[in-house]
């Protein structure tokens, strides 16, 4: 087994807050700090990668449109998805970008599998499918070796904000989520099983600081 990651709950929190504090731990952090993933939601935004040129076709909730440092195209955050923000160091954990990725995709099928639903892969689009609507998008930067950003998983969410963009820079993507799949589950379920996914496929050690996510009781 790989040394511990700390699991943390922020709850609903403002885009662009936690953003700074992802990279002031990403730059202040060693070859001996923990690796931590977060676990949240964000208040309603839409965010583009590094890459991305695109802006929303409409905006009638005048939802802010915030550059971000993750590699991908424009999405949309807000409340009932689950964002997993993953602080990771990959020389430790002896990966590399592409299989980081594939290490998250695996995850997120499994939780899928868990829940009774098949997820699918998408050669050329990173993220997981429930037939061909996405439910679970992926956007992540590499600094020094050391990973954030993450990917969000779509719980219960209001999905119409997505019909105001090209999601992940797919014209006619049409985004989905567990509740529309008939899956109910509270959020902080959702976390818990996600931490033993993620604690499963990383080999990791069932946490660095305790059994489950911290802020979550």
């Amino acid at each position: 087994m790989k040394p511990g990651c700390r699991f943390r709950w922020l709850g609903l929190s403002e885009y662009t807050s936690v953003a700074d504090r992802m990279l002031q731990f990403t730059d202040s952090r060693d070859r001996e700090t923990l690796d931590e993933i977060w676990f949240l939601e964000h208040f309603p935004v839409f965010t583009q990668g590094t890459s991305s040129r695109l802006e929303p076709h409409r905006n009638p909730d005048g939802i802010p449109l915030i550059r971000s440092k993750r590699g991908g195209q424009i999405t949309y955050h807000g409340p009932g998805q689950l964002i997993a923000y993953l602080m990771l160091d990959l020389r430790r954990l002896g990966i590399g970008p592409r299989r980081l990725v594939e290490l998250i995709e695996d995850c997120l099928l499994r939780l899928l599998a868990d829940y009774g639903l098949e997820g699918k892969r998408r050669a050329g689009a990173p993220g997981v499918y429930v037939e061909d609507h996405k439910i679970a998008a992926l956007g992540l930067r590499i600094r020094n070796g050391c990973s954030f950003h993450g990917f969000s998983l779509n719980v219960n969410m209001d999905t119409t904000p997505f019909t105001w963009i090209d999601p992940c820079g797919y014209p006619g993507l049409v985004v989905t989520s567990l509740a529309l799949n008939g899956v109910d589950r509270k959020m902080e379920t959702v976390c818990r099983d996600l931490k033993r996914c993620l604690s499963d496929v990383f080999e990791w050690e069932s946490d660095g600081t305790g059994a489950g996510v911290e802020g979550i009781r």
